[in-house]
């Protein structure tokens, strides 16, 4: 079968090659693989600043973001031939830690976690590849292809899940206004869930025009060009991972705040601030930031259920390019206007 494979650590070693088909001990679902997307991990594994193969391995199988279609599953699974599943990217690190044993490996305390495609654990960019029941996500066939979007979807419903735990602190803490930073696909979903929950949302992103806006606005969101104004959101899920950005929504939020960082910062970006300012604020007026990172099955089925009530058509919006896997070079361009960018291994 063909897989993408990268020598982690190697600049630019990517390549589409012929690999054994995928081991049993891999798991004991076998999946055709119908769709991969790619995110920005995927480019900073390629470039050689991130991932980890398998023991004993050179290579990995990158991708995570997964969508494929059962070929077969054991009696007794849960699964059947014909199911469209998602494999969960994390795996719980043998120790345990606490987190880990209790099935929050998102939150996994000691870092012995391994990952699809990212971390030890070769990924989902292969024609075939195997997942354990346990860690496949059964969806709603009527999404088809546009269940590639299930991972980054989970990403974001732990964070919204953190957000209202987090609220529940105070009895009479009622939000009204959401602000979603940046209007990349985790950003775009961020506001989808913001509106199934009935928030007044508003978008920041750089763009002035193309798909972004546009999708923003047909969600029934407030958009934002660079430019917020005297907003004064209760919510803000940060996506960006923009020092500035960052330190402007901190300064911002309305009494009672909470911010999400969900954004990775790539570092070496100095801003001068004044951080007795910002204590004295946070302190004051009982203010929260956190930082929220990869999901378990508890989220994904959560991201599972806001698809399923998603409009079909905007979703499919979100996935501006779909490049076969033969001309697999294109995936990883960055284009104007792209917003989600997904391989199709059906053509």
């Amino acid at each position: 079968m063909r897989a993408l494979t990268v020598e982690p650590g190697r600049p630019n070693s990517i390549k589409l090659e012929d690999v054994p088909p995928p081991p049993q001990s891999d798991g004991d679902i076998l999946v055709r693989a119908l769709a991969l997307g790619i995110c920005g991990t995927d480019r900073e594994i390629i470039s050689g600043a991130y991932g980890w193969a398998p023991p004993g391995a050179q290579r990995l199988i990158i991708g995570h973001e997964s969508l494929g279609r059962v070929e077969h599953a054991p009696a007794g699974s849960g699964f059947a031939a014909g199911d469209l599943v998602v494999g969960i990217v994390r795996r719980p690190d043998p120790v345990p830690c606490p987190a880990c044993a209790a099935g929050e490996w998102d939150m996994c305390r000691n870092g012995q976690y391994t990952e699809r495609g990212i971390k030890q654990r070769n990924g989902y960019g292969s024609e075939q590849f195997r997942l354990e029941h346990d860690f496949a996500i059964k969806l709603d066939p009527a999404l088809d292809k546009l269940g590639v979007l299930l991972e980054p979807t989970s990403v974001v419903a732990k964070a919204w899940e953190q957000v209202e735990r987090i609220g529940q602190r105070g009895a009479a803490w009622q939000p009204r206004i959401a602000l979603i930073t940046g209007a990349g696909p985790v950003g775009l979903l961020a506001a989808l869930m913001a509106k199934q929950r009935g928030y007044d949302v508003h978008i920041l992103d750089l763009a002035k025009d193309g798909a972004k806006p546009k999708l923003a606005r047909d969600l029934g969101a407030t958009y934002h060009a660079g430019d917020l104004g005297k907003l004064e959101p209760d919510i803000v899920i940060e996506c960006t991972g923009a020092a500035s950005v960052v330190l402007d929504v901190m300064n911002r939020n309305a009494p009672e705040g909470i911010i999400c960082l969900a954004g990775v910062s790539s570092g070496g970006h100095k801003l001068q601030f004044d951080v007795g300012a910002l204590n004295r604020a946070m302190v004051l007026e009982n203010d929260v930031v956190f930082g929220s990172v990869n999901a378990n099955r508890r989220h994904y089925r959560a991201a599972a259920e806001a698809l399923a009530k998603a409009d079909k058509d905007w979703l499919g919006r979100l996935i501006t390019r779909r490049v076969p896997l033969g001309r697999w070079q294109e995936a990883f361009e960055t284009r104007a206007n792209d917003v989600k960018t997904v391989l199709d291994f059906t053509q």
